[in-house]
């Protein structure tokens, strides 16, 4: 006879298309039970999940019956259940921050794609056009910031006591930062779970004297996971940027990532595509695609967002970046320099009053 051990391995298999954990995990179907020939199950979504409903019904149905001895499958609906994941952590009440007019959100479906890069001379170049800028460096795992920005060594001081502290950001090329790794020394792993990665988290955002900014750029790490979650169930995020490569291969998890915004209800500004082409420092008038080409454009047309730039490779970033100086700020004339001012004149635009 089928155990309920065996019917919830089985049903571990259906996936959250965001986050990629099972619906086991996150307890949106849970109370399985199993009186042969009927299985019965409860499912408890929070209300940002409900697009997924009948798709997770569906596939619960057919694992159940695929077990030989289980004629149906009846399935009950918690909804308080539901409401109270909605209420307390699947979907709390979203907090704007006192002074930040904008939040923007900085993601990639996986690492390695220059995303701390974009977020960085976003950040640089929204200042030059004389706009109050910061950036938070929510990629607890890999703090990258800092180093590029020349500030690795700097120690932001704290006013206030207890509950009433309050963290002063640092002050670099005219924006002000925050990072884990100011925290933590260099080469130290950060090993979290969840709920402290949620209350770090809710600390940068809330518990840091930002003052008045008309943005905020947040760094976030790659995938979709507790950082990304807690991000968009705390704050209002005035529009998400996806980075990518030109690479077709790499869409997949870009493509999660869309979908994890897309059902967290936070607005989609468009995609990125980095690493477009090199161009070699000797022959700056020829372009080589070593990455091939159009992973941006189609992961733009594939969700009807626009492709918001397409930035090149070229030898000063990364010398520059090593030096702790983006390439926004250490040479504006570079073709890449160039393309974030671009970048950073369509978002400012896009929230102009």
């Amino acid at each position: 006879m089928t155990t309920v051990q065996e019917a919830n391995h089985a049903l571990s298999k259906i996936l959250d298309t965001g986050s990629q954990k099972n619906v086991i995990e996150l307890g949106w179907i849970k109370n399985v039970r199993v009186a042969v020939p009927r299985s019965i199950i409860t499912l408890a979504l929070p209300t940002y999940a409900n697009s997924q409903r009948d798709r997770i019904v569906q596939e619960a149905r057919k694992i159940l019956l695929n077990f030989p001895d289980i004629e149906d499958v009846q399935i009950e609906l918690d909804n308080s259940a539901a409401q109270s994941n909605n209420d307390e952590s699947n979907s709390p009440q979203l907090q704007s921050i006192k002074g930040i007019k904008q939040v923007i959100a900085v993601s990639s479906g996986k690492g390695g794609v220059g995303k701390s890069t974009i977020a960085v001379n976003l950040a640089c170049s929204l200042a030059k056009l004389g706009l109050k800028t910061g950036l938070l460096d929510a990629d607890i795992y890999g703090p990258n910031t800092p180093s590029m920005l020349g500030v690795a060594d700097e120690n932001p001081k704290v006013n206030g006591s207890g509950n009433d502290q309050r963290l002063i950001p640092i002050v670099k090329f005219g924006i002000s930062i925050v990072s884990m790794g100011f925290l933590i020394e260099e080469g130290q792993p950060v090993i979290w779970r969840g709920p402290m990665l949620n209350s770090i988290i809710r600390q940068f955002l809330y518990q840091v004297e930002w003052n008045d900014l008309d943005f905020l750029i947040i760094d976030l790490p790659p995938g979709t996971g507790d950082a990304q979650i807690s991000l968009a169930q705390s704050v209002p995020i005035g529009g998400a940027i996806i980075v990518t490569t030109p690479q077709k291969v790499s869409l997949q998890d870009s493509r999660r990532g869309l979908a994890m915004f897309k059902q967290l209800g936070v607005p989609l500004l468009g995609v990125v595509e980095n690493m477009s082409v090199f161009i070699p420092p000797d022959q700056p008038d020829k372009t080589y695609e070593i990455f091939g080409n159009g992973g941006g454009q189609l992961l733009a047309e594939e969700n009807q967002l626009p492709l918001l730039a397409k930035i090149p490779i070229e030898m000063p970033v990364v010398r520059e970046s090593n030096l702790g100086i983006p390439i926004a700020i250490s040479d504006p004339n570079t073709k890449s320099s160039i393309k974030f001012k671009e970048l950073a004149s369509l978002i400012q635009n896009k929230f102009k009053s």
